[in-house]
């Protein structure tokens, strides 16, 4: 059975258009109008960004626009449902994240199955996140936070964002893997919690590494570990969860584009193609590296779906054992 690493090891893959020649006909007239990029997230933020750096690239490779198009609301099903239904010709994608591997799990009814309506292109690139305690914590390593926290259930708080997002989820996966019991503190994302944390009024938040590793360099924070396979290339000092006894603790926050489920496989082939093109560009690695991005990926249809349906199966398992009802 292929790991999560398997699922991901194959950045920048070229694979060669095979199939009928009409296949290949039909994949190489595209596109041959403007295509349509949904983005079910509010334009300025990490995932908007992201896609709209690739889908430039993508404009000046190909001999039409791609349009990034922004349709919020509902935790991102807004968008996803649009670009669910749309027809499956290659002139529609969906480009989300992470978050879209809980929205059965959260939501108890959709218009549309992403498993089955949404079919993965690839992965674009994934982010680490850092587990964050205030900086005059008596915690100098995660071992010391954790031994702590299990001695004493409670006494201790996190920041919870609630709704799915990347925060809840690897909060919920790390007090899983660390077996300790600490008070929920809710906030409208990890923004509002920063004075709390740098107070000690709070007393651990895991934050996505672009806005995190900042508040640990301008000590507002101390980082006791990030939750990549690997160290982070910002702050290589900081161990991993794996590194620090939590292995089942990895994560990543991951950004990826999706095709209708009916869009045919010599297009997504041909996607697939042009996004590892754009990828491979010095000057877009950079600018994702400045964006928190470590791990830029774009791998082959075949294994981004295999990940993604690894996902879901992970975290929806991850909200059930945590008491997490469809609402």
């Amino acid at each position: 059975m292929p790991t999560r690493r398997h699922l991901l090891a194959a950045p920048l893959a070229l694979p060669a258009l095979a199939g009928a020649p009409r296949a290949r006909a039909q994949s190489a007239e595209w596109p041959n109008r403007p295509v349509k990029v949904v983005m079910p997230y509010a334009a300025g933020g990490p995932t908007d960004v992201i896609c709209r750096l690739v889908c430039d690239r993508l404009s000046q490779r190909l001999p039409n626009r791609f349009v990034v198009e922004n349709r919020t609301g509902a935790g991102g099903n807004i968008g996803a449902s649009v670009a669910a239904k749309a027809a499956g010709d290659g002139y529609t994608f969906l480009f989300s994240n992470i978050g879209l591997t809980v929205v059965r799990a959260l939501y108890a009814s959709l218009d549309y199955d992403p498993l089955r309506d949404l079919k993965p292109v690839s992965i674009v690139a994934e982010s680490p996140m850092v587990l964050l305690v205030p900086p005059n914590a008596p915690w100098r390593t995660l071992a010391e936070f954790v031994a702590d926290a299990r001695a004493h259930p409670g006494k201790y708080s996190y920041v919870s964002s609630g709704g799915g997002g990347a925060l809840q989820l690897v909060t919920l996966l790390f007090l899983r893997a660390a077996g300790v019991r600490l008070e929920e503190i809710a906030y409208r994302g990890s923004a509002p919690a920063v004075p709390d944390l740098a107070a000690g009024t709070v007393h651990m938040m895991i934050d996505a590494g672009a806005t995190g590793f900042p508040l640990a360099q301008n000590g507002q924070a101390r980082a006791l570990a990030v939750t990549s396979p690997q160290r982070s290339l910002v702050m290589p000092a900081v161990p991993t969860m794996a590194e620090s006894g939590l292995p089942d603790a990895s994560f990543g926050v991951w950004q990826a584009f999706f095709a209708p489920g009916g869009t045919p496989d010599a297009v997504v082939a041909r996607m697939q193609q042009e996004i590892a093109a754009v990828l491979a560009e010095p000057a877009v690695r950079t600018r994702l590296g400045e964006m928190g991005a470590e791990r830029i990926i774009g791998n082959a249809p075949a294994e981004a779906q295999a990940f993604v349906a690894a996902e879901f199966a992970r975290w929806e398992a991850l909200l059930r054992e945590a008491g997490v009802k469809p609402q």
